[in-house]
């Protein structure tokens, strides 16, 4: 039987994307880091852009990299970055997590971000992973955990946007609070080697906080989330009048906003 699928609830708005090329190995996979080296083969699944991808290209060089997404258009764009960079390690190509497109064992990292919140078998995505791995190899996730997002000053409207940010998720298939259950799913998925570990984003400085809050005011309205939330029952105005607090929230000289996320190394 075909695996079951969810929905990207993000989509790939230029407002969603403008938070995935600010992604980088530094601030998006601090935790893997320390296990790369020189030399190593690696597949990025659910790459993106390929901004991390990239970075991990250049930590494993000469080392063969392979990332992997299921649009076609954003695997293109991740090409001309990464023709742009010069980086001849690296390629990218259209796939899908549960039906990998090569031979059991084939890479010695496994990795993924923000990708398992967003498939209906988290558990099978980490086995197809893990079976991409050669033994002793690592399979790495980091996903982020809605729930625990915590921010500054307090706003009513947004906790609204948190919880109608989970419903919506859900409905499409995904689980929003992933980060809390990664280890969970590692050893659902015969991992008995895992450490788990957690880290954040903190969006405090003017400019940090100018440019999260407005890239989700216009997230809220402009992107595909906006169309799902329309879908399962919001109207036009409970996302604009979210919106308008996404970008009161930015204008507060002490405004905080912290991003919670779950990492898991899992040893093959």
């Amino acid at each position: 039987m075909p695996a079951p699928r969810a929905v990207y609830t993000h989509g790939h708005h230029e407002s969603v994307l403008r938070s995935h090329t600010w992604r980088t190995a530094a601030n998006s996979a601090a935790y893997l880091l320390p296990h790369l080296r020189p030399g190593m083969s690696l597949l990025d699944v659910g790459c993106g852009p390929g901004t991390i991808t990239a970075d991990l290209a250049h930590l494993v060089a000469p080392g063969r990299v392979v990332g992997m997404d299921t649009s076609e258009g954003i695997v293109a764009q991740a090409r001309d970055a990464a023709a742009s960079s010069g980086l001849t390690n690296l390629t990218f190509q259209t796939g899908d997590l549960h039906d990998l497109d090569h031979p059991d064992g084939s890479f010695d990292v496994v990795h993924a971000h923000q990708v398992l919140q967003h498939v209906a078998d988290p558990v099978g995505a980490l086995a197809a992973m893990r079976r991409a791995c050669r033994p002793g190899g690592v399979v790495a996730a980091r996903d982020s955990d809605y729930a625990t997002f915590t921010w500054y000053p307090e706003s009513p409207v947004l906790n609204e946007w948190r919880e109608l940010y989970r419903r919506v998720a859900a409905a499409n298939g995904g689980q929003p609070d992933a980060g809390r259950r990664l280890l969970s799913w590692a050893r659902q998925a015969g991992f008995t080697d895992v450490t788990a570990t957690a880290s954040v984003w903190c969006f405090a400085a003017p400019a940090d906080r100018a440019w999260w809050s407005g890239l989700w005011a216009e997230r809220v309205v402009a992107s595909a989330f906006a169309d799902h939330a329309l879908a399962y029952g919001a109207t036009r105005s409970d996302l604009q009048r979210i919106s308008e607090a996404w970008q009161e929230w930015g204008t507060h000289e002490d405004a905080w906003f912290t991003v919670v996320h779950g990492e898991i190394i899992c040893r093959a």
